[in-house]
């Protein structure tokens, strides 16, 4: 069992960029790419992509194309992320499309349907927007 703690993102790119600075000292070159490629070996990762999976404080986040099910506006849903956007705060910018619309009035007076939203959600897929009643906007659900 391997109890080796890996890095950060951050960390590990920090490594990379060391690495091509120190061998660029002793006349070799290799590229950025190249760079992440050997720190992820040297992690024992097959691949960049692989080793920052399982770095430190990694979430998986959201992108395009995937499944998702949740609440909107207390409204069960299931659908797709349209589009997917990591801010520097920790928030994602997302677009659902929603497989069925949602009337997001309450009144029996009218109805108005949405098939697709542009929201932002936290890491655990929590809006920090609230309803009149403390209810996050849109609340989704892994899986």
């Amino acid at each position: 069992m391997n109890t080796t703690t890996i890095p950060t993102r951050d960390a590990l790119k920090a490594q990379a960029k060391r690495l091509r600075a120190d061998l660029a000292l002793r006349g070799q070159s290799i590229t950025h790419a190249q760079a992440l490629e050997t720190i992820a070996h040297q992690w024992g990762a097959r691949d960049w992509n692989t080793l920052v999976a399982q770095a430190a404080g990694h979430h998986p986040g959201y992108a395009p194309g995937q499944r998702m099910r949740g609440t909107y506006l207390g409204h069960p849903f299931t659908g797709q992320i349209k589009a997917a956007r990591q801010a520097a705060s920790g928030y994602w910018s997302l677009t659902l499309r929603f497989d069925e619309a949602i009337d997001v009035v309450t009144s029996d007076k009218f109805s108005s349907f949405r098939r697709q939203v542009n929201t932002t959600v936290n890491a655990e897929g929590r809006s920090p927007q609230k309803t009149s009643d403390g209810q996050p906007h849109v609340v989704l659900l892994h899986g």
